[in-house]
């Protein structure tokens, strides 16, 4: 995924500008001319990986458009405090319209990049891939998956109409494993969507009654422990894609994957990150 490739991005920042300025930046039209040209940098103040340069740069054109920004460090990039990733340069009273929106979302998506970064590490060596979920921010999902990519990781599905997952209401909801997934192909077949199947399975006995009606593309094992993991892959066989998911730790990922797992999906990748220290000074 690129930035180009969420749609609405433009609305949402001139809707994120909108909720920031109201009507006026009071603070910066009581005590700043408005000729008055100013420098800042984007200075950073934690080790990680950095996510929303190029957003930056679009909000600064958003703001204004006389903004000229000098870019050091581009967006995937490892960084350690004192680094600056970015000079910009324009009209004073707008740079500190803009300045507080920038770091806002530059700190959450470096955040959510430094750490789906620190997963994928955790798994060198090994086949198998770092997936994110629909556990994001309200409005923010695009950009927040966006941020997993620049990490290094895997989108799973964007929301709930870009592939069928057949989780444990659904499979409840539905009467049972055969049931739903004999549905779901019907579903399918009268829309005519080509979509893949995932399946949500709780134990080992339902991964086997998935394997007895197949026609799907990946299984879900959800809160497995290691041994059932490793005696689910024997069983699937390669037949299907394998997905491990359900409480899994920076501590115990690396023995997930060597179960052989073709992915890992982390809520914690978007979920629970802390804010990259990041500030915009003036120069």
């Amino acid at each position: 995924m690129t930035l180009a490739d969420i749609p609405d991005l433009d609305r949402l920042i001139e809707q994120s500008i909108a909720e920031d300025l109201g009507n006026g930046d009071h603070s910066a039209l009581a005590c700043i001319p408005e000729s008055a040209i100013g420098k800042a940098h984007l200075l950073v103040k934690d080790d990680g990986v950095l996510a929303g340069v190029e957003l930056a740069e679009r909000i600064f054109k958003k703001v204004d458009k006389r903004f000229e920004l000098d870019i050091l460090i581009r967006d995937g990039s490892p960084v350690k405090k004192g680094d600056i990733a970015f000079y910009v340069e324009g009209p004073s009273q707008k740079l500190l319209t803009a300045e507080r929106l920038v770091l806002n979302f530059m700190q959450r998506l470096s955040a959510i990049a430094t750490q789906t970064s620190l997963y994928v590490k955790l798994l060198e060596g090994t086949n198998t891939k770092i997936l994110d979920t629909r556990k994001t921010t309200p409005g923010l999902r695009y950009l927040e998956k966006w941020a997993v990519t620049v990490g290094g990781g895997y989108n799973h599905r964007i929301g709930l109409f870009d592939m069928i997952m057949l989780k444990d209401n659904h499979i409840d909801f539905a009467g049972g494993i055969a049931a739903s997934i004999k549905k779901t192909k019907q579903y399918l077949a009268q829309t005519g969507l080509d979509l893949k199947i995932e399946v949500e399975t709780r134990n080992l006995e339902e991964v086997e009654q998935v394997l007895c009606v197949g026609g799907i593309q990946r299984i879900m094992l959800d809160n497995f422990n290691y041994a059932d993991t490793r005696t689910a892959v024997k069983l699937i066989a390669g037949r299907y894609e394998t997905e491990s998911s359900g409480g899994i730790t920076m501590e115990t990922i690396r023995q997930y994957a060597e179960c052989g797992v073709d992915f890992i999906s982390v809520g914690a990748l978007t979920h629970s990150v802390k804010s990259m220290d990041l500030s915009l000074k003036a120069i």
